[in-house]
């Protein structure tokens, strides 16, 4: 089986309509992703036209490639795990 390695960043609105496909965790919302998460805050912006405080809470965190919204924290220890970082430079 393939190990779970961070593939992009995401930020997950859970107030948003829910689309047909998604991370497999997630329930409600939508989750935009992009290569840093100022791209996803501006995908939500220009497909939504509201502003960031406008569409209720948000999670920053990042996908996986087992179709997996994870916040930081979690995205960090997996980032460890597979060797996709030698150590943190925050988060004690």
């Amino acid at each position: 089986m393939e190990e779970e390695k961070v593939i992009c960043s995401a930020i997950w609105y859970k107030e948003l309509p829910h689309p047909v496909y998604g991370p497999i965790n997630v329930d409600k919302g939508i989750v935009f992703c992009g290569l840093r998460h100022p791209h996803c805050l501006h995908q939500m912006v220009a497909m939504t036209g509201k502003r960031q405080c406008e569409v209720g809470e948000e999670i920053q965190g990042f996908l996986t490639n087992k179709n997996r919204f994870v916040d930081r924290k979690e995205a960090a220890e997996i980032a460890l795990k597979s060797k996709q970082i030698e150590k943190l430079l925050y988060f004690t």
